[in-house]
């Protein structure tokens, strides 16, 4: 009986740590903060903005500036989540990124790494 209360508890543990991971992530992208988004990026990533090719294996650092350029250009401050899964090690997270106006729409591809999830796509329209 101890033991199946530690499993039950383990593993409670390990899934409240993922939910506040990705918590972590949609509260970054609420205040508008591209730079606390890009401190998720994996190391190599794809990004798609409006109107623009889609850029495949950026690095982090060169993801973390276009996306600051984006959200200051486009004057982001906020974020509207419509949807957050999980499949197969796989999150998903889409939405709306407001500014005041019509607004663009988010989603996200994600990969638990290290134990904590990365983001690996992300494509604005």
């Amino acid at each position: 009986m101890k033991n199946l209360l530690l499993i039950l508890l383990v593993v409670f543990a390990a899934f409240n740590v993922k939910a506040q991971d990705s918590n972590n992530i949609i509260n970054a992208l609420k205040s508008g903060s591209a730079d606390q988004v890009s401190n998720h990026f994996d190391k190599i990533l794809d990004i798609k903005f409006p109107d623009k090719e889609e850029i495949k294996s950026i690095g982090k650092n060169q993801a973390g500036i276009a996306l600051k350029s984006f959200f200051d250009n486009n004057n982001i401050s906020g974020f509207e989540l419509s949807s957050q899964r999980e499949m197969s090690g796989t999150m998903y997270i889409t939405g709306k990124l407001t500014n005041g106006s019509d607004g663009y729409k988010l989603s996200m591809m994600l990969k638990y790494k290290e134990g904590k999830p990365q983001i690996i796509t992300v494509r604005i329209s």
